[in-house]
């Protein structure tokens, strides 16, 4: 599917403006929106690349600068040290809450976007996967889905290192899909686990999936990227959202 994929909007938002990164199909008419949340780095080429493909399954793709009120818009950090430095430094800086804004905000703008139909959908890695599945307790988010979501067994996003995701799970009104590596040291066994008995004590409607694969495996550089999964992954990104996007 041939997209439209340099197209930005800077949007309000209660910590200020915060750019989005929009990638839509080229074809006339509405499709599902998805707000694909960033790792980190912010809007890297190999998350450029994902929301290409997102975009390219038949959907508008809004992708958030998460770090708007720190950086100046179109900040990419670096997949070295001091990128991956600032990063983190930033995500414990962020209060909860403005991402919890963010997110709202950006699912609002996305909602009423003219190439959208208004059904709406979150996906992130990383930072992203947290903050898609956070996004999912939005009422207006019908599925999410989330990549090795970090800091969710750890309470920890945020300013304080504090956050009450697993507390909140039963406001998730829609259906989200949690997919992780299994040799990823950032979530291990023991905290899969916590987030799964918490999913089923909350009766979330989820889909889950564990790969031999190491954090970051989307990601289309470096030598965790696993292309064959990458597929795979799609094709559930695809049936998930074919599903709950397209219903009703």
């Amino acid at each position: 599917m041939i997209l439209h994929g340099d197209e930005t909007a800077d949007i309000a938002t209660a910590s200020g403006p915060m750019r989005l990164h929009v990638l839509r199909p080229a074809a006339d008419g509405a499709f599902p929106g998805v707000v694909l949340f960033s790792e980190i780095y912010q809007v890297t080429a190999p998350i450029r690349r994902l929301a290409a493909m997102v975009a390219g399954l038949g959907h508008v793709v809004a992708v958030p600068e998460v770090y708007h009120e720190y950086e100046p818009a179109g900040t990419v950090l670096a997949y070295d040290k001091p990128g991956t430095d600032r990063g983190n430094e930033l995500k414990y800086a962020k209060p909860l809450a403005s991402y919890d804004d963010d997110a709202r905000a950006a699912v609002a703008w996305l909602a009423a976007h003219p190439a959208c139909t208004g059904r709406i959908g979150t996906m992130g890695v990383c930072l992203g996967g947290h903050l898609a599945f956070r996004a999912a307790m939005n009422p207006a988010v019908s599925a999410a889905a989330c990549f090795y979501a970090t800091d969710i067994h750890s309470a920890s996003l945020g300013q304080g290192r504090h956050d009450d995701t697993l507390q909140r799970l039963g406001e998730i009104p829609g259906e989200v899909m949690m997919t992780w590596g299994r040799q990823d040291p950032h979530v291990p066994f023991a905290g899969r686990q916590m987030i799964r008995e918490a999913l089923e004590a909350a009766g979330v409607r989820y889909e889950w999936h564990e790969l031999n694969a190491q954090h970051a495996f989307l990601r289309d550089e470096g030598p965790r990227y696993d292309p064959a999964l990458f597929l795979q992954a799609m094709g559930w990104v695809q049936a998930l959202f074919g599903r709950a996007l397209r219903a009703g």
